[in-house]
């Protein structure tokens, strides 16, 4: 039986834990909240009090085979001493919890080939991590994260107008999410990177539109008068290479 620990048992990272522990996993996971802790441990995941962003040593949370890094911190120091731990540790795989942010609105397909934001700290993240050779990465850029209590008609409120109307919707369930990593780890699909999104790409103005009036609110007001700049997010290569189809695949019918 594989150990695997997940660092952030929060909106993706637990869920994703109870999953691996019916599927006969043993399961650590981290939280940076004491009040989480029996939460947790009622889910029968072994918690661990980790902050990446403290100076301190966590030798017991990286005792497993797995590490699932699902937290949202852009600390580059603090993710120096995380690998720095790990090569010191029991790990010899990564999943790396990333996000298709690191690409820019360049009005085409982007692909896990195309170039990205050299600015945006998860890409000095990414590199960190793959650049390390004690053990394999793999990176997975989600695109927009919906799902469970996280719908899109909750998004844009108070007034506030939503931009680029005419650009195309880049987004993926967690039930996705979770089952991608969960094909990752059974099919050994390690030093790679995959983008993960939805094979849908509906026009923000009809999506926004649809998504508000689901939920009862008024139809939601846009930005006309930007620039139009866009991208879509290739997911070809998980559903090629993972043979992964998508379970929430019309984004319409959210």
């Amino acid at each position: 039986m594989k150990n695997i620990s997940i660092l952030g048992c929060g909106w993706l990272g637990k869920p994703l834990a109870v999953s691996f522990i019916e599927d006969g996993y043993f399961v650590k996971g981290s939280t940076t909240s004491e009040e989480r802790i029996e939460e947790l441990e009622d889910l029968n995941i072994e918690t661990h009090l980790v902050d990446i962003s403290e100076n301190e040593e966590f030798d017991s949370f990286l005792d497993a085979d797995i590490l699932i890094v699902a937290i949202t911190s852009k600390d580059i120091d603090g993710f120096e001493n995380l690998i720095s731990q790990i090569t010191n540790s029991s790990i010899q795989k990564v999943i790396f919890i990333s996000s298709t942010s690191v690409y820019g609105r360049v009005n085409k397909v982007m692909t896990e080939e195309d170039e990205v934001l050299k600015s945006n700290p998860l890409v000095e993240i990414e590199n960190l991590f793959l650049q390390n050779d004690f053990f394999e990465t793999t990176i997975i850029r989600f695109a927009g994260l919906f799902g469970g209590d996280r719908h899109p008609a909750n998004w844009f409120k108070g007034g506030r107008k939503i931009p680029q109307p005419k650009g195309y919707v880049n987004m993926i369930h967690r039930e996705d999410c979770i089952e991608i990593i969960h094909e990752i780890i059974a099919q050994n699909a390690w030093n790679t990177i995959f983008n993960a999104c939805a094979d849908h790409h509906p026009i923000r103005r009809e999506f926004y539109t649809l998504a508000k009036l689901s939920k009862g609110f008024d139809v939601p007001e846009f930005e006309n008068n930007e620039q139009f700049e866009w991208k879509i997010i290739s997911s070809k290569k998980v559903q090629e290479v993972l043979n992964y189809e998508f379970i929430h695949n019309d984004l319409l019918a959210i």
